[in-house]
């Protein structure tokens, strides 16, 4: 039975989700580390489904619906929201040097993130001049964020801020959807650290799938 978006009941927050989406995997990992996951009900629901509208008119996912009914989206808010939420530590640290870094992180995973997804479209695509010159374009930035983490492998922690989680989500992406890319090569710090981190409960219990 699906899952009722407009969560009017309180009973639970909601979250519409594509088992596939390295956005919603970013937020799931981010309800495990803070001990949330178990009051979150999955809404699996595509986004050209008319039924998201009235809880996002992007009609993206993740959205999520707060246990009094209030839309959230999309994953840097959310995974915010539920950072205020509960009583485990916090994966955003407090104004500062760490939290600017923690929140800088989260960007460039994001990005790598945003340069990858609509990629596998165009791939799929005649490829004319235009199309590869986009595609160079976005591979790109994806080797040049590979870089700047490799540069930081060495000071990453145990999934212990949002950065650490988006940077693990992005990464796993790389190996879901871009096996024939491998960006390991080049990057062994950063191998190493995600070959740690890949096996602790927010990555190891949301692996895409899909």
């Amino acid at each position: 039975m699906r899952a009722d978006p407009t969560n009017r009941k309180g009973t639970a927050m909601k979250i519409a989700y594509s088992a596939a989406s390295p956005y919603v995997r970013k937020v799931m990992a981010c309800a495990i580390a803070r001990g949330l996951n178990d009051k979150i009900e999955r809404w699996k629901i595509g986004t050209t489904d008319p039924a998201l509208l009235p809880v996002n008119p992007l009609s993206k996912v993740p959205t999520l619906i707060t246990d009094d009914g209030t839309s959230l989206y999309d994953s840097p808010v959310i995974c915010e929201y539920l950072d205020s939420i509960g009583s485990a530590p916090k994966l955003f640290p407090a104004p500062g040097a760490a939290r600017w870094k923690a929140l800088t992180q989260e960007a460039l995973a994001d990005g790598i993130l945003d340069a990858t997804q609509p990629r596998r479209r165009e791939i799929a695509l005649p490829q004319d001049e235009g199309r590869q010159s986009y595609i160079a374009l976005q591979q790109g930035k994806v080797a040049r964020s590979l870089d700047e983490l490799e540069k930081q492998a060495d000071s990453l922690g145990d999934l212990t801020t949002i950065g650490e989680i988006a940077i693990g989500c992005a990464l796993g992406y790389l190996d879901f959807r871009y096996a024939n890319e491998p960006w390991r090569p080049g990057h062994s710090k950063l191998d190493a650290w995600y070959a740690k981190v890949v096996k602790l409960p927010p990555l190891a219990e949301t692996m895409p799938v899909g």
